[in-house]
């Protein structure tokens, strides 16, 4: 049997128009999660609060869907697919980012985890056969640039949190994965349902590690700032804005999909800034800069 994986179907290299709305609305309400879940994780702990976020934004999907008559179940040949995809891009992704958020601020973790696409576009080549081309390539040096300007001074600083950074870096390498998988296995059944049955698997392990390590007895002293930064999560972060991530994945092809989502970081450190009161260095700008033209390299297209 070859090596080589078969090439997966043609999608478009350039987000078609009427995504572009879409792209607009996941990049202002997870540039401003960031915040949001780090007020959050001030009073609730790490895996109690992914609880509350996957089980209430996957019962708020699965309720809509009821209510307009849509139908919820997902064919039984598909669960194996369903449950590879809900461990990399659900359970991996929200532990890793989770802890590692309560190690460094809210917006240079923004930026560390949407290197994501450090390390799908290569892997998609592989993994898919996608082109790589030479436009390409510059967005992904200038991405990893910006990368490495945070990661020097993780850990060259004495105030710096490598562990913290690592952690968010590993939540970026399993979605990475996770939206490969979704290209190379699709998983055939409506997007919205299938959304809402990613989030409640893949939050199973979740549920087991706040029933374990979890003092729920402390929700009572949560105050409102935290519980509506819980509120934020469930309703936007997770019911919409993981609905319209698939609906994005499933439509262009990797690379183009996962540069252009480098414009969510952006929105994660000003958010930061003005919710917070963070105050960014030169390398936080830089390593934004970087990543803008990253964005631009790859989105906007070539002249012929």
């Amino acid at each position: 049997m070859s090596s080589v994986p078969p090439r997966a179907a043609p999608v478009s290299e350039h987000l078609p128009r009427h995504l572009w709305w879409v792209l607009l609305g996941i990049t202002l309400v997870w540039g401003f999660n960031w915040t949001a879940m780090k007020v959050a994780i001030s009073e609730v702990a790490p895996f109690t609060f992914r609880t509350f976020c996957l089980a209430a934004g996957s019962g708020v999907l699965f309720a809509v869907l009821r209510a307009s008559g849509r139908p919820l179940a997902i064919p039984r040949s598909q669960w194996g697919r369903v449950a590879l995809i809900a461990f990399f891009t659900i359970t991996c992704w929200n532990v890793l980012v989770v802890f590692g958020l309560r190690l460094i601020p809210s917006g240079r973790a923004a930026i560390l985890a949407y290197t994501m696409p450090a390390w799908a576009i290569p892997l998609s080549v592989w993994f898919l056969g996608e082109r790589m081309s030479a436009r390409k390539l510059a967005g992904l040096a200038l991405g990893m640039g910006g990368m490495a300007l945070l990661l020097v001074q993780e850990f060259t600083s004495l105030t710096g949190a490598p562990l913290g950074a690592l952690l968010v870096l590993g939540a970026a390498c399993t979605w990475a994965i996770g939206t490969l998988l979704q290209k190379r296995f699709p998983v055939h059944a409506p997007v919205a349902p299938l959304t809402a049955w990613l989030m409640l698997v893949g939050g199973v392990p979740i549920y087991v590690g706040a029933l374990v390590f979890d003092d729920f007895s402390r929700l009572q002293e949560v105050s409102l700032w935290p519980a509506l930064a819980v509120a934020y999560n469930v309703l936007l972060s997770f019911a919409w804005a993981h609905w319209a991530w698939i609906k994005l994945a499933t439509s262009v092809s990797v690379t183009t999909f996962s540069l252009s989502m480098l414009m969510t970081p952006v929105v994660g450190v000003f958010s930061g800034m003005l919710f917070l009161g963070e105050r960014p260095g030169w390398l936080e700008f830089g390593a934004l800069i970087l990543v803008l033209a990253s964005l631009a390299s790859v989105v906007i297209p070539a002249r012929r």
